[in-house]
């Protein structure tokens, strides 16, 4: 009965990893993009706890693409490869954070700049200096932005660049599509103003409109080089705008260390 209750029990045991982690898939191709949002230790009740990344976590995926000799890109180095003008590192990965919370600052970054790490933040324009207007205190805990004065700390380091995520944070295809292109068109002017340098890149808030064809159009039509999803996997590269925006790996609170080993090397750790 051992005999064959033993390899019962680990056949179990294998099918069950194989339900909850993609460590079969073949090896992922393209450019990993991680997405981040808040680094630290979440509020009591948060229901968002997903979106917390600890610092203990966080130090310890910077270290691991340091250790593996990632090529961490900022959004200037990017569009410099695309346009043909420097080569694409043999390892590269890019890292960003979505709304730009004043953790990031004082918690991610000190990580990763001891990692030798970059990173870029997509910036809610009318929340910095401000707080996250768009969760309800009733359910979720109101968090302090980025100031300028951070921002401005934080590209002079040359370790962070930003991109756009709206004036708001709004849902791109539930509001009237002029009130959408003046969310693009808007916040890539006055961050550009703020900044003094160009506004490449854009990501959806919560995703939405990333795939409605008029949507991404009014993106495009902004001015942005390059449009970031939240769909799991590698974005393609080299990357055709015509075939849709670019791919992110959603790095969860509540991953395990293989967790992000097959993010990275599969494009997907969960089923």
């Amino acid at each position: 009965m051992l005999e064959l209750t033993l390899p019962l029990a680990v056949a179990g045991v294998a099918a069950g990893a194989s339900a909850r982690w993609n460590w079969w898939r073949p090896l992922a191709r393209g450019l990993p993009v991680l997405m981040y949002h808040k680094v630290g230790d979440y509020p009591p009740g948060s229901r968002l706890q997903k979106l917390w990344v600890s610092a203990e976590q966080f130090r310890w995926q910077c270290e691991y693409l340091a250790r593996r000799g990632y090529a961490t890109l900022l959004f200037s180095e990017l569009k410099e490869i695309h346009e043909g003008r420097r080569p694409m590192p043999e390892r590269p990965a890019l890292i960003t954070f979505d709304d730009g919370y004043a953790n990031n600052a004082e918690v991610a970054f000190p990580i990763m700049k001891a990692a030798g790490v970059k990173g870029n933040i997509f910036l809610v324009y009318e929340t910095l200096d401000r707080h996250n207007a768009w969760h309800d205190p009733a359910s979720e805990s109101w968090l302090r932005m980025l100031t300028w004065a951070q921002v401005r700390e934080l590209q002079e380091s040359g370790v962070v660049e930003f991109g756009s995520h709206t004036m708001k944070h709004r849902q791109l295809s539930k509001i009237p599509l002029e009130e959408a292109r003046w969310e693009l068109t808007e916040s890539k002017a006055r961050l550009q103003e703020k900044l003094g340098r160009e506004v490449c890149a854009f990501a959806y808030p919560y995703g939405d409109g990333a795939y409605v064809p008029e949507v991404r159009r009014a993106a495009l039509e902004a001015g942005y080089l390059f449009d970031f999803s939240i769909r799991q996997g590698f974005a393609q590269w080299p990357w055709r705008r015509e075939e849709g925006p670019l791919r992110r790996l959603f790095i969860r609170g509540d991953d395990f260390r293989l967790d992000f080993h097959l993010n990275m090397t599969r494009g997907k750790a969960r089923f």
